[in-house]
């Protein structure tokens, strides 16, 4: 049915009304005195959901756009990157950090595994030299659907001395982040993920000390510089022509936010990923990953029945159902399949991707074993 389409998976996700009418209106001037008044509104919300004194930077780009910021402000050719890597989106810390130059080490996890923060503390206690400058990780790995203890990593590497980059892209605004008071250095993000606006914005914050590395630089991005974005925000701007219809829906989405509160949003992140994990259970479904402990609040990745494949699946719930729900990636293509629970969802939502993933597998031929269960 036109217009009935629903997302289901990591990014983009759904977008709220207001939004989408602040976005259909006429783009105001980007240098104009009305746009300052927006920005000084997002910067210091944004300060909020950062949980963070720091300024929070935004780049006209992708979350990706954001992480190349943040390595190619901070990394010299050279210089020692540890990469924790848990799946195909942290596995791109190092793949960027390798063409600044770096020297990229490693730990890989087994995808669907969170990062141990004890492998992490012996390999940061062997570097006596302090030779590890930089360590990137993830805090929540759509790719598998695990949620890292960001809050153990980040204390680990800072009591080593080095910095932590982390891409916050689907955990900001779905998961607790507490830049400060966990002492993550810098932390990225992305517009289409718990931020409930359609792709295009990237932020970036960093701490005193990410700002003193950044200083000693050699040669730093010019489109996503430090330096311009600090005296951009200073001045309630960007350096660049930004996506003005982006930021004045982010206006609107942040607001709500503020409304709801981020305990709730918080809580109703993890009710709805245990009712999608218990619903999906009850039809006979194996998780990838079983572990609660870790099971992403933002995704859930399951693995098909035996004699149904997941193009199938896929295709079934659009077509049958106007419901797309993402593939696995890389060696995890059509091995799984992935369904969102992220930003603008409520339990509705969770009901009717379990009734439709029921019929649509009834329909391929695979019996539900249900068990007796109760989304409360």
């Amino acid at each position: 049915m036109k217009d009935k389409l629903f997302l289901m998976i990591p990014g983009p996700t759904p977008v709220p009304e207001t939004a989408l009418l602040a976005m259909a209106k006429h783009p105001i001037g980007h240098r104009s005195s009305e746009f300052s008044a927006i920005m000084k509104e997002v910067y210091q919300n944004l300060k909020w959901l950062f949980q963070t004194k720091e300024d929070v930077f935004v780049y006209t780009a992708s979350g990706t756009g954001a992480m190349e910021a943040a390595i190619f402000n901070l990394v010299n050719p050279g210089d020692k990157v540890l990469s924790l890597v848990i799946g195909n989106f942290s596995k791109r810390w190092a793949e960027i950090a390798a063409m600044k130059g770096a020297d990229v080490e490693k730990i890989d996890s087994e995808w669907g595994q969170a990062s141990d923060p004890a492998v992490l503390k012996q390999r940061l206690d062997q570097d006596v030299n302090k030779e590890i400058k930089f360590v990137t990780m993830i805090h929540n790995e759509t790719s598998t659907g695990v949620t890292n203890d960001i809050q153990a990593l980040c204390k680990i590497v800072q009591e080593h001395g080095a910095v932590s980059i982390v891409d916050g892209v689907t955990s900001l605004g779905a998961i607790p982040v507490k830049m400060d008071e966990w002492g993550i250095d810098v932390i990225v993000s992305g517009s289409q993920k718990g931020f409930m606006i359609p792709p295009g914005l990237a932020f970036l914050a960093c701490s005193k000390k990410a700002w003193e590395v950044y200083e000693n630089c050699k040669n730093p991005s010019f489109y996503f510089n430090f330096g311009a974005c600090k005296k951009s925000v200073a001045e309630d701007t960007t350096p660049y022509t930004p996506n003005v219809s982006l930021i004045v829906a982010l206006r609107e989405t942040l607001r709500m936010m503020k409304e709801e509160g981020l305990e709730n949003i918080y809580n109703r992140h993890a009710d709805l990923a245990m009712k999608m994990r218990t619903g999906l259970r009850a039809l006979g479904l194996k998780l990838f990953v079983e572990d609660d402990r870790i099971g992403s609040k933002a995704i859930t990745s399951v693995y098909p029945p035996d004699g149904i494949s997941v193009p199938d699946i896929r295709k079934t719930l659009s077509k049958t159902y106007d419901i797309i729900a993402a593939n696995g990636q890389s060696k995890l293509q059509d091995k799984i399949f992935r369904l969102g629970h992220l930003g603008f969802v409520s339990e509705r939502d969770i009901i009717t991707a379990l009734g439709s993933l029921e019929a649509t597998l009834i329909k391929l031929g695979y019996n539900p074993k249900r068990e007796k269960t109760a989304l409360k």
